[in-house]
């Protein structure tokens, strides 16, 4: 395989890993707060998810940099996805127009 396969097959594991570790976040924070045990949930989606992402970095990278550096990129690049297919529909942000005043 050349390089450059090599390193686009990198990017796209990257970007199955975060799709996985950030789905996998979502769907735990929806099945947790439901719950009579969030703990339960949480703890275990936690290590869950990061066993998957650590294990899925370490075969990615095998002592090769670059493709660690893409495997990174698509993990952050699925975060962003995943965010905005998981956001909730017609809830905006309102930021403050103007700074609270303070007391004297």
């Amino acid at each position: 395989m050349d390089e450059t396969s090599s390193l686009a097959l990198a990017g796209v594991a990257g970007l199955l890993l975060g799709a996985i570790f950030f789905g996998g976040l979502w769907w735990t924070v929806h099945k947790g707060v439901s719950s009579p045990r969030p703990a339960l949930w949480f703890v275990g989606g936690v290590v869950v998810r990061m066993i998957i992402a650590l294990a899925g970095f370490h075969f990615v990278g095998r002592e090769h940099w670059e493709r660690l550096l893409l495997c990174l990129l698509g993990f952050v690049v699925a975060r962003l996805i995943v965010t905005w297919v998981t956001r909730s529909p017609g809830k905006t942000q309102n930021y403050p127009t103007q700074e609270a005043g303070h007391a004297p």
